[in-house]
């Protein structure tokens, strides 16, 4: 399973905003931290503000803050929120997939469970999980050692 760049950025940004949490970074101040695209994660951020998890405030002194707690956004409900489509296998796909042998495969149950497995070990972390106690993500990160 590999998951998609919108996850992998939504994770790192709101990383990055945990760390920050008494200022406001920019699009641009985050996407050039990470070396990476400002309108692809221009997009990441309108659809984390859209879910909730991040604020946008406008103007010259504005940027982005969370919008709850980082112990309340959860690992695995931001994968959920931000993966458009977590079947692994053809036949874990709305519709059962292409696959012929579907209706007496076994290998679909695995995959599910496996599947299931994965967000279940995601779901017992919390952004707060990924960036308190950890100085070395604070000391890249922070605005002030910019």
């Amino acid at each position: 399973m590999r998951l998609n760049l919108q996850t992998d950025f939504a994770l790192r940004l709101l990383m990055h905003l945990a760390v920050n949490e008494n200022e406001l970074p920019t699009i641009a101040e985050v996407a050039t931290r990470f070396g990476i695209s400002k309108n692809h994660l221009m997009k990441v951020a309108n659809l984390l503000v859209r879910g909730g998890y991040v604020d946008a405030v406008r103007g010259r002194a504005g940027g982005l803050r969370l919008a709850r707690p980082p112990e309340k956004i959860g690992v695995g409900e931001i994968v959920r929120a931000t993966e458009v489509d977590l079947a692994i296998v053809e036949c874990l796909k709305d519709g059962g997939g292409e696959c012929l042998i579907t209706p007496s495969c076994r290998l679909k149950g695995v995959f599910r469970e496996a599947t299931q497995a994965f967000l279940q070990t995601l779901d017992r972390y919390t952004l707060a999980d990924l960036t308190r106690r950890n100085s070395k993500l604070r000391d890249f990160l922070s605005l002030t050692a910019a």
